[in-house]
């Protein structure tokens, strides 16, 4: 894998190429970075790509700039339900835990601290308004996991375990529950179909509109 950089018009382009890649693949991101993956192509192959995507990334750019992601200060603050909050506040009493705790504050230790408090955080707030819309739905899961993940707010599986990530607590609480209701929609409907949709709006009226909201924030799917 190499890692070089591209000016594209106004526009500076990370390449990173992967010999095995077998499709190309462009994305925008939380810092606004244009990032650019592909396999060993010839640069009239990646201009023309960049050209018929320009204009997807410069809205995608455009969403940043007018949508720019929260930072907090590592130690002091914490990002929950799209809020700031100080690590003195109740809601953020196990990250204090974990942090006391620390034998090397070190940033990849303080890191691995905002993760375990993150998936502590997603057990009891996920796992209550699963079991909250559930039984306002009438369906039955078998499990909710929680993991980590780079691209998805959440999946269901044909077997019923539903897969939430744990970063998913940053966004705002109507954010939270539209994901909730839509994973649980999946026990019903394994796709995105006319149908799915229809079920997701029943019982969350306005998911349209936080489904967009959700989008504009973060390049993530569900």
């Amino acid at each position: 894998m190499t890692t070089s950089e591209i000016n594209f018009k106004d526009l500076n382009v990370i390449h990173i190429t992967k010999p095995r890649l077998k499709n190309s693949y462009i994305s925008v991101n939380e810092n606004s970075k244009v990032v650019l993956k592909t396999s060993r192509v010839s640069q009239s192959y990646i201009e023309n790509l960049l050209l018929e995507k320009e204009s997807w990334i410069r809205k995608q750019l455009l969403k940043r700039e007018q949508n720019p992601p929260l930072q907090i200060n590592i130690e002091d603050e914490v990002l929950l339900f799209g809020e700031v909050y100080s690590v003195d506040a109740d809601e953020a009493s196990e990250l204090r835990t974990l942090l006391n705790r620390l034998r090397k504050p070190n940033q990849k230790n303080i890191l691995r601290c905002y993760d375990d408090f993150y998936k502590i955080f997603s057990q009891n707030h996920l796992t209550s308004r699963t079991q909250h819309y559930s039984q306002i739905m009438g369906l039955n899961y078998k499990e909710i996991k929680l993991k980590k993940m780079r691209s998805r707010w959440g999946s269901c599986s044909s077997d019923k375990v539903i897969t939430f990530n744990t970063q998913l607590v940053k966004l705002k609480k109507e954010q939270i529950d539209y994901v909730v209701v839509h994973e649980l929609a999946h026990l019903v409907h394994m796709n995105h179909s006319k149908y799915f949709h229809d079920l997701v709006e029943s019982y969350f009226p306005d998911s349209k509109r936080v489904k967009k909201d959700i989008k504009n924030r973060q390049n993530f799917t569900f």
